[in-house]
């Protein structure tokens, strides 16, 4: 059985800036790591410390693995420093992701907010991959200004793709953007799927999954049907610490991703 505990060596290729505080890592691991879209590793910056991240690339792509990182503390603060021929470890993958083949001949909406681009970015690719196995597939993005819109050029030949409904929003606007205003539930309205028997995927920051999944049930999605990442507060990536517990789960275990029936009784989802 392979040692959870260490971390596998690997070499960074590029880091793309996305936005003055999301950069993007691009690294080849000496072993091949395969995941499942949803699941996530473990980033170690020696001597530094590690942090967990569900990578935003491919999964089909076996060699060359990203991730997509805000920088918010310590660690997150070196990865963006990084520099092509860096080392850092990996460890991973861990915990349940999207059950994709659950999916099949149903109507799917995935809502992305914020930072939660880059797990879906991961979603996506895996559904375009799929494609023809779904009956319609939307999504609906936003984010604060469109300077922190990452994935741009990606999401703007998305757009072109005939199997995507896509539509964007920022919380305020400005002289260079040229779609919708308001927060992401703006543009929740009048989608033209069967919502009572389809899924909603919904991935971002805490408040704005907590406003994304109360107008999914206005919309008829059922409690079972609603996927939620629920990332925020995981640290060690094995239920050892205790930061992710979830009243009787462990979001590195058992998730990160769930559906909202199976967590809506716990009182501190969106803390």
């Amino acid at each position: 059985m392979k040692n959870p505990y260490r971390p596998i060596k690997a070499e960074v290729l590029d880091v793309i800036e996305e936005t003055p505080t999301i950069s993007t890592v691009r690294f080849k691991p000496e072993e091949s790591i395969t995941f499942a879209t949803g699941q996530f590793v473990e980033i170690t910056i020696p001597g530094v410390g590690e942090a967990p991240f569900t990578p935003s690339s491919k999964p089909s792509e076996k060699k060359v693995m990203e991730v997509t990182v805000m920088k918010v503390g310590k660690v997150t603060k070196k990865i963006h420093e990084l520099k092509k021929g860096d080392v850092i470890g990996v460890r991973g993958p861990f915990g349940k992701g999207y059950p994709v083949d659950d999916f099949r001949d149903k109507e799917i909406l995935v809502v992305g907010g914020g930072c939660g681009f880059a797990p879906l970015r991961s979603l996506m690719y895996e559904l375009f991959h799929r494609s023809g196995q779904f009956k319609k597939l939307f999504f609906r993005g936003g984010c604060k200004t469109s300077k922190e819109l990452v994935f741009k050029s990606e999401i703007d030949t998305w757009a072109e793709r005939k199997d995507l409904d896509l539509k964007l929003t920022v919380d305020v606007g400005d002289s260079q953007w040229k779609g919708n205003t308001g927060v992401v539930t703006t543009i929740l309205e009048n989608i033209d799927m069967d919502c009572a028997s389809g899924i909603a995927i919904i991935c971002g920051p805490p408040i704005m999954m907590k406003f994304a999944t109360k107008k999914a049930l206005e919309m008829g999605f059922k409690e079972e049907n609603i996927y939620l990442s629920m990332e925020k507060n995981m640290s060690c990536g094995i239920g050892k610490c205790g930061h992710c517990r979830l009243g009787t789960y462990y979001a590195c275990k058992d998730g990160p991703v769930f559906t909202y029936d199976k967590i809506k009784n716990f009182s501190n989802i969106w803390d």
